[in-house]
Parts: structure tokens; C-alpha cells; sequence
């Protein structure tokens, strides 16, 4: 049976769980960590938990077989990037879209942006995401700012926050200009085994710019955003990690050099991760010559040479991590003229048919991981596995099942993202974590 309409289950009293069985039926595992990887088995899930792993599994009463094509089962995916926009911009996209946008991509857990009105400054602001989000599909984790209302200058309650279970800190967007507040962050969330996350671009390289410097901006007459503007930063703060000997997370990096710039600081020992936004993998500088706005993105789409080394870092484990990059815009801020609209796509229904384009540079397992226990490795948090007893957090998905990504399949409020009209060969059918479930 296929299923193109979830269901979601949220029950806000915990007490009160929602029982269910769930018989998956000849789907293949992709789970590097669980000894059922690369064999087609049959998966009993009741109440929340992997009941039994075999053949012909023989159903309970009440249960939902889910049987297709070609269906592969692996954890439930987690988005290092995901904007919501709530509180302040939900017009834009709210808690429950952007839930639901996610686990329809097939993710069970996502780190949200601190990039809200107010900003996520301190314990409170965490705790209101956590309870608005409480008892969801998908697990929201917060991430905190490091600077109050990410501006650059003081550094945000870190402690505080860290109490209220944040794993993360980053001023998004804007990235941490001043090399002594960098590296305050770094070493101060050292006493807590906090993650400082920057996505690097040095403001007075990049400055206006509103796509790659190169040929093609040349020849839009576009002004252009050095790659020289990312890769000074990822210097700056990797040499500020190897003096403080602290943790950091590079988001969303571009350019070939920054991949050597990360695989040198590996070899080095120094707790460096970095991640890539899907897109970064798939579109390139040249795809803006239509003026499509929808294509501007931040840091913006570069070159095939570009995409060639991301896609080599992600092989050689230089990249640990592919993301979203989530980041919803009403019609008023996109529909512009290419220099005037604000950057940014919506991703969370699109990464994994996006990311399996790339399976045979990549593989699957490789894609896998990169979307489901190296995001959890670099906020360390557990990674969830299938194995029988584990408490079930699953994606499941078709490899060969034709569709098209329409404005009718979007779930986020805003539709900004050219892959309209794109059809893919994976579809996610389904998640499950614990006793929720999208089937």
C-alpha cells in the first residue's frame, strides 16, 4: 500500500500514549550501526518499541503493514538547520508547518534556529520551543544564539541554556565577525561541552554581494560574494579552535577550499565537524542565469568545481554532515528582482530525493549517515538504531517510486525552492519515533 496523506500523532499527555503496531514487510535496512544492515527483513514496531526483526513476521491484530517496492528502512533522519520562524515571523512558516515539512522528509529530529523574534537568548525562550514542541513527531532541539540577539558583541546566558538541554550555539546567519568574542565562545562553553556552530563569511569581504563571484556574476553583472569571504573566516576560527582547544561546528560551507581547510584541521585532531546545505551539492552559480530568485541562497551556489570537492569531502568523511538549510520566505520578500529578495529556499521535504540524485558518487549508506548519525554524533546525542528492544525512530522510504514535487506537496507555508515541478525516484513514505507516527 502506498500512503501520500499522513497521519500525525501528537498527544500532548504523555500519560496517555497512543498504542499502535506497525509491520513493515520485506524493507531493507540502511543502518551502518545495527547488524540487520543491507539484509531485507521484516520490522515489528508495538508501542514505540522494535518488537521483533525476522521473516514473515506474522502481524498482530490491528496492525498497519506497510509492503511496497523497493522500501528501505533506516533512522529516523536529523536536520543540523531548520528555520521555523516562529516566534515573531509565522507568517513566514510556524512550529506545526515546519514540523510537518520536516517529517515529511523523513526526519525525526531537527537543531532550530535561533533566528526568532525574540531571539533565543536565554533558558526561557529554549523552554517555550521545547514545550511547543513537546511530544512531536519530530524533536525540536534549540539552539541558542552565542551573542544577545545575535549582534556580535556580548555573549548570550550559554550556562543557562546548556541547563535547559541546548547542544548548541550559533548566531546563524550572522556569522561572529570579531575574533575575541570567537574565541571567548569557544573557550567558555568548553566548561560545559557546549558546540559552537559559525557559518563562516566575512562580511567585509562578502559585504552587498548577492551570488558567487566568478564568470557567471560577470556576465549577470551581478555583484559577487568572494569564496575568499568563507574561506578567511574558516581559517580565522579554526586557528582560534587549535589555541583554545575548543569544539566547533562549520555550517554550511561551499567552496572547494574550505573542504581542504576542514580535512587539514581533522588531521590535525582539532574538534572540528563541518555540514552542507543540499543544495550547495546539487545547484550550481550558473543555474542563476535566469534571475530566478529562488535560487538565491546563502552562502550563495558556486561552482562544479565547487560541488565536486563538497562531494568528495562528504566520501573522505572531510564533511560529516548534509542539511536543509531550511528557510522559509513569503511572497512579499522573494518575489523580487534577483539583487532585492531575500536569500534563502525551503528544504526540509526535498533533501533526501536530492541527496539519493548523488548515490552513486556518494552511496547510500554514506548519504544515510550524513543525514541520520552524524548529526546526532556532532551534538552528541544518542543515535538511534535498529535493532529489536530499541525504542523505534525510523524513516522509511521507496527507491524507485516516481513523483513530482508540486506547490500542493508543500507542507511549509512558503513555497520558495526551484525543485517545483522536479520528479524524483525517492519518496519517504513514513517516519515512526516511539509511539508517534506520520503512517
Amino acid at each position: 500500500m502506498y500512503l501520500t496523506h499522513p497521519i500525525f500523532f501528537i498527544d500532548r499527555n504523555p500519560s496517555n500514549t497512543i498504542i499502535m503496531s506497525i509491520l513493515f514487510q520485506s524493507v531493507k535496512v540502511i543502518d551502518s550501526q545495527s547488524k540487520y544492515n543491507n539484509k531485507t527483513v521484516d520490522i515489528l514496531v508495538i508501542n514505540g518499541v522494535i518488537e521483533s526483526i525476522g521473516k514473515n513476521i506474522e502481524p498482530p491484530k490491528k496492525c498497519k503493514i506497510i509492503h511496497g517496492k523497493r522500501l528501505h528502512l533506516s533512522p529516523g533522519l536529523m536536520d543540523l538547520h531548520v528555520n521555523y520562524r516562529d516566534p515573531g515571523y509565522d507568517w513566514k512558516e510556524d512550529l506545526k508547518t515546519g514540523i510537518q515539512a520536516s517529517a515529511k522528509g523523513g526526519f525525526t529530529s531537527v537543531l532550530y534556529m535561533p533566528s526568532n523574534n525574540p531571539s533565543t537568548n536565554n533558558k526561557v525562550q529554549v523552554d517555550y520551543i521545547r514545550n511547543a514542541t513537546k511530544d512531536c513527531v519530530v524533536e525540536v532541539l534549540p539552539a541558542g544564539n552565542v551573542t544577545i540577539n545575535h549582534q556580535g558583541q556580548q555573549l548570550a546566558e550559554l550556562y543557562e541554556m546548556s541547563q535547559s538541554g541546548t547542544k548548541a550555539f550559533t548566531d546563524d546567519r550572522n556569522s561572529i565577525q570579531k575574533a575575541d568574542v570567537m574565541k571567548l565562545a569557544l573557550l567558555y562553553t568548553k566548561n560545559f561541552d557546549g558546540l559552537v556552530m559559525n557559518q563562516p563569511n566575512d562580511k567585509t569581504i562578502s559585504s552587498d554581494g548577492i551570488m558567487n563571484e566568478g564568470i557567471a556574476s560577470t556576465k549577470l553583472g551581478l555583484k559577487g560574494i568572494p569564496a575568499l569571504a568563507e574561506e578567511v573566516m574558516l581559517a580565522r576560527d579554526i586557528e582560534l579552535v587549535e589555541y583554545t582547544q575548543g569544539k566547533l561546528h562549520a555550517s554550511r560551507i561551499s567552496t572547494k577550499k574550505s573542504v581542504d581547510l576542514v580535512r587539514a584541521a581533522k588531521k590535525k585532531g582539532l574538534n572540528v565537524s563541518a555540514d552542507v546545505a543540499i543544495h550547495n551539492l546539487i545547484l550550481q552559480d550558473q543555474d542563476c542565469t535566469t534571475f530566478d530568485s529562488n535560487y538565491k541562497v546563502f552562502p550563495p551556489l558556486r561552482t562544479s568545481e565547487d560541488i565536486k570537492a563538497l562531494i568528495e569531502g562528504l566520501k573522505d568523511g572531510t564533511i560529516d554532515a548534509i542539511c536543509s538549510d531550511h528557510c522559509p520566505e513569503d511572497l512579499e520578500n522573494k518575489v523580487l528582482t534577483f539583487d532585492h529578495a531575500n536569500f534563502g529556499i525551503i528544504g526540509a521535504q526535498t533533501v533526501l530525493p536530492l541527496a539519493l540524485e548523488l548515490q552513486k558518487e556518494l552511496g547510500l549508506h554514506t548519504i544515510i549517515d550524513a543525514l541520520s548519525h552524524n548529526p546526532r554524533k556532532i551534538l552528541d546525542v544518542a543515535c538511534p538504531t535498529i535493532e529489536e528492544g530499541a525504542e523505534a525512530n525510523l524513516c522509511c522510504f521507496s527507491t524507485s517510486h516516481d513523483w513530482t514535487f508540486n506547490e500542493e506537496s508543500i507542507l511549509s507555508k512558503s513555497k520558495n525552492t526551484p525543485f517545483i515541478n522536479r520528479t524524483f525516484k525517492t519518496k519517504v513514505w513514513g517516519t515512526v519515533k516511539g509511539s508517534l507516527s506520520t503512517f
